[in-house]
């Protein structure tokens, strides 16, 4: 055997995995086509966001890469959902996404046990009897053998470019496809789909007119990694702007020009991120869509259109751009491209990312049907680990709905399987506050300890955060309400003689903790005080919440009624109610594994359920 491992692609899924591979010991390769082109953030320039942000700091703590990546080239922070719970608040920065690239590349080629090679993967080499992988042909005629594979194309396999009439192969504009790897698996009995993905034009930062938009600031900069303390990060402005009437009619003028309303484009794009195009027909009525113009880092002068992803022709993309406010001089660098690439259905892998057609092979990332450069991540690393685990001999890691939100991610691809791309929502998890971002070393790094992908430096820090946590736990734990505290404060009055902890549960005491432990912030961080307060103050809501998680598990079997209005159900989102509609499910277990009902969904329909029979 030439390695023990090899995975294909140099994305986001593909660093995390042959990271972790090299990690844990074994020999491994990473085939890839351009050794430019590693880490590269194709789309958005940003890492993290709702959800998103909660994946990255479970990677970190599982022991990969993508955090370290982001703290170190970040060039915007902020925290999202902050006028929200903590459940659904989430970090995101914006990257130079030439610097993200830069480190992502020296990080691999810096790990010991870890090769880079330049080459397309065009088939797997299997044994004779087809059960298992035993390597991978190349386009330049290489044979390299390896017991374990994983496989994250990402939207290179079989891919090919669309802007108005034109379209070419390529999984980036000025890049070229994975071709004949896609092929390759359809022959050997994978089943093998087409989707769609895309992004928005480039222009340049001199060319628009800062004056006409909204300028938006960044926050102090919080590290997405357990590993730093603080960063010290420069932090560039973004912007906001609109679209209007006159740019939706322009966009309007050029659908029959389109390859996605001409039939050029078969594959299913994103439902949450579609192109401008889409939303301007799907929402006819909406005067206007948001436009964030956002850097793409401190050596150019490109701003990414975020919101305006198209395929529509270049002098339609000019014309419509230059009629959004701030943009009406805007010169473009890079036009909007849609990209159609092969995807492998998720349904043919089980819950360790392996395959259950052959033996030894993994995938991960968009070539399992997600969307994101932080799903790609943490299917990676999953797929290393347990890459890994298939090389010993020893028994996969699963990790569960209530452990992570990789867990979520995982349970949904390869039960539900994947028409359109799939991508993260804190909606998706039935325990997503018990999933905070702030406690994923408690829930992942023991995991990763137990695993070898701990390092010495990762488990001190863990160990003193914890400890940390526990002690400001205990004093909030131990801190009883006094008379003096009720007359200081008299809201505190229904909680005299309860511990300050219980008094955190009351939603109008919030910021009291400061007046009852006015010296908790001397000698530690804030980070420690701010994790146990939210423990102490959304436990009852987490007990409330596993005991929903229990019931619907109890309720799997309960019939849903002929003639069931899904339409009827107040809060059911419309998505869930129109996949309902047509799948017509016998039972609420059915109901619940449906392409597109969330969890939320689930428990909307079960109150639902209980209601109509107590009304019988």
């Amino acid at each position: 055997m030439d390695y023990e491992a090899i995975v294909i692609g140099g994305g986001h899924a593909g660093i995390e995995a042959a990271l972790a591979l090299a990690r844990l010991g074994r020999r491994t390769l990473m085939v890839t086509q351009d050794l430019e082109a590693i880490g590269r953030l194709s789309c958005n320039p940003s890492v993290g966001g709702l959800s998103k942000g909660n994946l990255v700091r479970e990677v970190d703590a599982l022991g990969g890469q993508m955090g370290l990546l982001i703290d170190a080239s970040m060039i915007q922070y902020r925290v999202l959902g902050r006028s929200r719970g903590p459940a659904v608040q989430a970090p995101r920065a914006q990257a130079d996404k030439a610097l993200y690239a830069a480190l992502a590349r020296r990080a691999l080629e810096a790990q010991a046990g870890l090769d880079l090679f330049m080459d397309t993967a065009v088939d797997l080499l299997v044994s004779a009897d087809g059960a298992r992988v035993e390597g991978v042909l190349t386009e330049r005629g290489n044979r390299i053998g390896c017991r374990a594979l994983v496989l994250t194309t990402g939207t290179f396999m079989e891919a090919r470019l669309f802007i108005g009439e034109w379209s070419g192969p390529g999984g980036r504009l000025g890049e070229r496809p994975a071709a004949g790897l896609g092929e390759a698996l359809r022959r050997r009995g994978f089943r093998v789909g087409r989707l769609k993905t895309g992004t928005p034009a480039r222009v340049r930062s001199g060319s628009l007119d800062y004056g006409e938009m909204e300028r938006q600031e960044g926050e102090a900069p919080e590290p997405f990694s357990f590993l730093n303390d603080r960063l010290t990060r420069p932090s560039l402005p973004c912007w906001i702007t609109y679209t209007n009437e006159e740019t939706h009619a322009i966009i309007r003028s050029g659908l029959g020009r389109s390859p996605l309303y001409g039939g050029a484009i078969s594959g299913r794009g994103p439902r949450y991120c579609p192109s401008i195009e889409d939303k301007v027909v799907r929402f006819p009525g909406r005067p206007r869509h948001q436009v964030f113009v956002e850097p793409e880092g401190e050596g150019t002068d490109e701003m990414y259109l975020n919101g305006l992803s198209s395929s529509l022709p270049e002098d339609v993309q000019e014309a419509f751009v230059r009629t959004v406010p701030g943009l009406r001089r805007a010169r473009i660098a890079r036009p909007a491209y849609a990209v159609e690439y092969d995807y492998l259905d998720p349904l043919g892998l089980d819950a360790s990312l392996g395959s259950k057609l052959l033996g030894g092979l993994f995938v991960a990332g968009q070539t399992n049907g997600s969307s994101g450069y932080e799903e790609a991540a943490a299917q990676g690393i999953l797929a290393g680990i347990n890459a890994s685990r298939f090389l010993a001999s020893e028994p996969p890691v699963v990790i569960g709905r209530d452990q992570a939100y990789l867990g979520v991610l995982v349970d949904d691809l390869v039960t539900l399987g994947a028409e359109e791309p799939y991508r993260m929502f804190t909606s998706r998890a039935e325990r997503r506050l018990s999933l905070r971002q702030d406690r994923a070393d408690a829930r992942l790094t023991p995991l990763a300890a137990s695993l070898g992908l701990a390092s010495a430096e990762r488990l001190e820090r863990f160990e003193r955060r914890r400890a940390g946590i526990a002690e400001v736990a205990a004093l909030i734990e131990g801190r009883r309400i006094t008379r003096e505290d009720v007359l200081a404060s008299p809201a505190l009055e229904p909680h005299l003689g309860e511990s300050a902890a219980a008094a955190l549960r009351d939603p109008e005491l919030r910021g009291c903790l400061g007046l009852l432990l006015p010296g908790l912030g001397e000698g530690r961080r804030r980070d420690w005080i701010d994790s146990a307060e939210l423990d102490a103050r959304y436990a009852g809501y987490e007990e409330k919440e596993a005991r929903l998680a229990r019931r619907m598990e109890k309720a799997e079997g309960m019939r849903m009624p002929a003639g069931f209005d899904y339409r009827a159900v107040a809060g059911l989102s419309a998505e869930a109610a129109q996949k309902l509609e047509a799948a017509r499910p016998l039972t609420l277990g059915q109901a619940a594994r449906v392409g597109g009902v969330r969890s939320s969904d689930a428990a909307l329909l079960l109150v639902s359920l209980l209601r109509r029979s107590r009304a019988l």
